[in-house]
Order: C-alpha cells, then structure tokens, then sequence
C-alpha cells in the first residue's frame, strides 16, 4: 500500500507526486492513476519527468510475486509455488501451491495468479550445451563450490526435455522477460544454496536436504528459523502469515518424515524462491552467472540479517 508523498528533483524541476488515497496493486493491474501538482502552477513537468516518474513509482508500488521450487522431472515428482505480496520493503507470503505434477498443473497455477509480475524459478530455464555443465554452472561453482554449494551438470543429454526450460519458454510468451526490466514483467533462474550463503552470510551450503531424517529435520527446522528472523530485516522484511507457520514448526518437523517431510521441504524452498525474487525487484545487489542465450543464474549479493547464520 502506498500513501505518503514523495519529493523527486529532476533536472531544474522539482515536483511533489502525491497519492490521494492508497493504492493496492492487486486491484490496479497495469493501470497507474496519479497526480502531480507542481510547486508552480504555471509550469507542467516535462515529458521525461513524467516518464520517470512513472517508472519509479511503477517499481515501488506493491507486486505479485511468485517463487518456483521445481522438479527436475515435474511428471513424477511435486512442484511448489510460494505467492507473495511485496510492498515497499516488506515481502508478504500469501499463498502456496504445493503437490503440482507437470508443466500444465504448474503453468495453471501460474495462470490463476492474478497481477504476477515476477517469477523465480529453481531449475534451468535455458539449456543449449550437448553435454556436460553450462558456462553458468561452471562460473558459479568456481565462486562457491569451496563452499559445497557447485551446481549439477545441466545438459540436452540428460534432459532433453527439460520441464524448466518449457515453463521459461511459456513466461517468455506471456510477456515474462529473462532477467527483465523491474517496470515490466520478468522471470529469473535462482540458486537457492549460493543464495542462503549470501543472505544469511553462512560460511558454508546449510545442509538440510541431504542425510537421514534426523538430519533432514533439524537442517529444516534451522532454515525454517533463518527464515522467520528475516521479518526483522531492514533490507527486505519477509512476513509469515499465522495460517502458513505450521510448516516452520519445530514441533511438527521433528513429527515429520518420508513425503511429509520432502512436502515440507519443497514449500520451505519455494519461500526461499519468492524471497530471492523480492530481492531482485528491489533491485538490490547481485552476481549473474551466464547468460540469457546459453544460461544464466542469479544469486543476490546482500546479507538480509544482523547476525551471522542466525
């Protein structure tokens, strides 16, 4: 929601923009009504001042965002999408869809998602080596594989039909650029170990999917810690709604195990996911490895946190 005036100085003209009542993004699609009321009235701001205007306010008004934990094979394994609503700093999850088995069960969800405009996706969305690992797999496992967190060899020998770059194909035909202009809609590849590393300043790939259950469920119930202190975060504050915390429970992981668990975990990534793209459209500080043409990855380059590794 956005209510308060802010001042812009823009070459030799000074205009106030004021917002007569709030404005929720969710109900205004691509529509941006506003007003400027000049500091003198006998003059109009320019044309360049309005257009920029309009490109700020249009990247602080609130956005959909949506967070992607996809299966390497989506067919027999469950997709997660966590929804978010950010505005100003804050980041609000506001709904998960979870157990979505191939491209369409997952592009239906998308679809039904009123007033997205970005989209992260862990899994690669571009793939054109034969073999072997991308140049981006290769760059970013040069910066943190001494950290546990290199990538896995992505290629058109293993998948040939990769779900993720058929779901990048699809956003890119519903106007979702890679790695696009804040302003309009866009889609991005994320890594979510780089990213943790980065957020919560870890020396090393919190561990949290690999071991017996034991250990899967105390690394969950720490990421799931990690995450709650991030609603303090100055950088970007990320609110847990009360109806959604049962999955950052340490009391009902420690219960979990098998699919409960695994389920648990998808959803845990997906809140990573939508995280990473509030990160993106606040335009903070990052490192993209690759490319558009033969792949690329984005890891944000901001500790969100005070302490280090909460």
């Amino acid at each position: 929601m956005i209510g308060s005036i802010h001042v812009y100085i823009i070459t030799s003209v000074t205009v106030v923009l004021r917002i007569a009542q709030p404005i929720d993004a969710r109900n205004l699609g691509s529509t941006i009504a506003l007003r400027l009321d000049p500091f003198y009235a006998d003059k109009t701001p320019c044309v360049r001042c309005w257009v920029l205007l309009q490109r700020e306010v249009s990247i602080r008004l609130s956005k959909i965002l949506a967070g992607i934990d996809l299966a390497w094979v989506s067919t027999r394994n469950p997709t997660a999408i966590a929804v978010g609503f950010k505005s100003g700093r804050t980041l609000t999850l506001e709904k998960l869809l979870t157990d979505l088995y191939g491209v369409e069960e997952i592009v239906s969800g998308l679809s039904a998602i009123k007033h997205l405009h970005g989209v992260t996706i862990d899994g690669p969305t571009v793939i054109t080596n034969a073999t072997g690992r991308r140049p981006c797999e290769n760059q970013l496992t040069r910066v943190y594989g001494g950290r546990k967190a290199g990538c896995h060899a992505t290629n058109l020998s293993r998948y040939p039909d990769s779900d993720g770059v058929a779901l990048g194909s699809w956003l890119q035909s519903k106007g979702f650029n890679h790695l696009g202009d804040r302003v309009g809609r866009w889609q991005l590849e994320c890594y979510p170990h780089p990213a943790l590393i980065e957020i919560f300043r870890l020396e090393e790939r919190h561990l949290y999917k690999k071991g017996d259950v034991s250990q899967k469920r105390f690394g969950q119930i720490h990421l799931a810690k990690m995450l709650m202190s991030l609603k303090a975060s100055e950088i970007l504050a990320l609110q847990i709604p009360e109806q959604f915390r049962f999955h950052f429970s340490r009391t009902r992981i420690l219960g979990l195990r098998g699919r409960a668990l695994k389920h648990n975990e998808d959803v845990l990534d997906a809140i990573v996911c939508m995280y990473i793209a509030g990160l993106y459209q606040s335009g903070c500080r990052n490192k993209v490895f690759g490319d558009v043409s033969e792949g690329y990855i984005y890891v944000p380059q901001v500790t969100c946190t005070q302490g280090k590794g909460v």
